[in-house]
């Protein structure tokens, strides 16, 4: 049966069944050899994937461990804190004048609110059916320009700490921290006296057996300073070392006697 309708053309089939045919998915036996069980044949196969990655994962933790830096000195006021490098650009975005000082919430709260906002809602924001970058001049324009930011802010971050650490701990130029001599290579061997491992304070910089850790090493420090000099710096103190850390007097001239004793 067929009926004609201006320039179209409908077409009846009663061959079509009107019945609905419930959506049931097909039964797996239909396909043998190309299914498995999700429990345990496809889980097991993703535990041990997961276990190879956790085993290799561990062996390079122990292979190498982590680059501790010194150990946490409240006397250091030499020390700059860093972020970790996924905060660098924000780090140092509160270099600027302009989003620090009066201006810190610019910095801290405003722009960070304003660009994650921004990238929480740009599924909203941006609805076009268009997926090519060209089609797309805002979006494509605004992601780029904040990629090129962060990755511009990430390594200003990172250079500026480079400079001013190296020239701490040695570089050129006036005004700044001049660097010490190379630390004397420590002697596992040594064994400090029990005057010595009495110092807890003194250890906790010097290390136990006077091997140095953020103070120098001071196994062989009676070669370049006798008892007086010695007993002056324990005074008084001495760079980045506090004085006054020992109170008793002949206590203080029982420890320079015995640093001066080392050569």
């Amino acid at each position: 049966m067929a009926k004609h309708d201006k320039d179209a053309t409908f077409v009846g089939d009663s061959r079509i069944s009107a019945k609905r045919i419930p959506n049931i998915a097909p039964s797996y036996s239909d396909f043998p050899g190309k299914t498995e069980p999700f429990w345990p044949n496809f889980l097991l196969k993703e535990w041990m994937v997961a276990a190879v990655c956790l085993v290799g994962f561990l062996v390079l933790t122990v292979s190498h461990p982590s680059p501790l830096t010194d150990l946490a000195n409240p006397n250091d006021t030499s020390f700059v804190p860093l972020p970790d490098w996924y905060f660098l650009f924000l780090y140092q975005l509160l270099k600027y004048p302009w989003a620090a000082g009066d201006w810190v919430v610019l910095g801290t709260v405003v722009i960070p609110g304003i660009a994650f906002g921004a990238l929480m809602l740009a599924p909203w924001l941006d609805a076009g059916s268009e997926r090519r970058p060209s089609r797309r001049p805002v979006a494509t324009g605004l992601m780029l320009t904040a990629l090129v930011g962060i990755f511009y802010l990430t390594w200003a971050a990172d250079h500026e700490h480079s400079l001013k650490h190296s020239a701490s701990k040695g570089g050129s130029g006036g005004g700044g921290n001049h660097a010490a001599a190379p630390a004397a290579p420590a002697d596992t061997s040594f064994k400090a006296d029990a005057i010595w491992t009495a110092q807890t304070s003194c250890m906790g910089c010097h290390g136990k057996s006077l091997e140095g850790g953020m103070g120098p090493n001071l196994q062989k420090i009676g070669a370049t300073l006798d008892a007086t000099q010695i007993a002056d710096v324990i005074k008084n103190g001495k760079g980045q070392m506090p004085g006054g850390l020992i109170k008793d007097e002949a206590e203080i001239q029982k420890l320079a006697e015995y640093l001066a004793s080392l050569k």
